[in-house]
């Protein structure tokens, strides 16, 4: 059975709530800060910054745990991109 097709901002909404309530609150736990940018074409980008911008581990926490989860959730999600805050003044989390 396929899913009825949603909107754009369904989407976008959608995995700002998971990343409010399931993501954020995990990465806060070491001085992270993660958002959305931007969604398109099933790929969906974050905007790492306080201590997850130039993370030794940014990427496994990008693949390993947001893109995991996004796409469990929501399955317009194919990828997720990592984009790091170039003005972080924070110390990055190793």
């Amino acid at each position: 059975m396929k899913l009825p097709e949603r909107t754009q901002e369904e989407v976008v909404k959608e995995i700002e709530d998971i990343l409010e309530s399931k993501i954020q609150p995990q990465v806060a736990m070491h001085g992270g800060v993660v958002s959305l940018e931007s969604f398109k074409d099933g790929v969906a980008t974050m905007f790492m910054s306080g201590s997850c911008s130039g993370c030794a581990s940014s990427t496994y926490t990008l693949k390993v745990g947001i893109e995991n989860m996004l796409s469990h959730y929501v399955p317009e999600v194919k990828s997720v991109e990592g984009v790091d805050d170039p003005n972080s003044t924070a110390t990055p989390y190793y």
